[in-house]
């Protein structure tokens, strides 16, 4: 398959998906369950990437690391109820200082 070739299926598939969203029901769109799972969606998202982030290795193995300890120290502050930027801060800190005395 050519780079073209891959392109255009991309492009279709991305078309039916959106078609598909677009056909389904109402009625399935606005039940109590659909909003509860909406709701919720974005988090286990972002979860599961920052998960991915803080403890996957290029190779796919999984690692502890300075990012690992980062993301902890972050946690920790959101318990505190630290505004967001302050959270941000002190996992970059707490990384770069760990990286800093040589644990990478």
């Amino acid at each position: 398959m050519t780079l073209w070739a891959a392109v255009l299926v991309a492009s279709g598939l991305a078309f039916v998906t959106k078609l598909a969203g677009h056909l389904v029901p109402a009625r399935l769109l606005h039940g109590t369950r659909m909003r509860r799972v909406s709701a919720l969606l974005p988090v286990a998202l972002l979860s599961s990437l920052v998960v991915l982030q803080a403890f996957a290795a290029t190779d796919g193995s999984l690692v502890f690391d300075a990012r690992a300890v980062a993301v902890g120290a972050a946690v920790v502050a959101l318990a505190l109820r630290a505004p967001f930027v302050v959270v941000v801060g002190i996992g970059a800190v707490v990384a770069a200082g760990l990286r800093l005395l040589g644990w990478s």
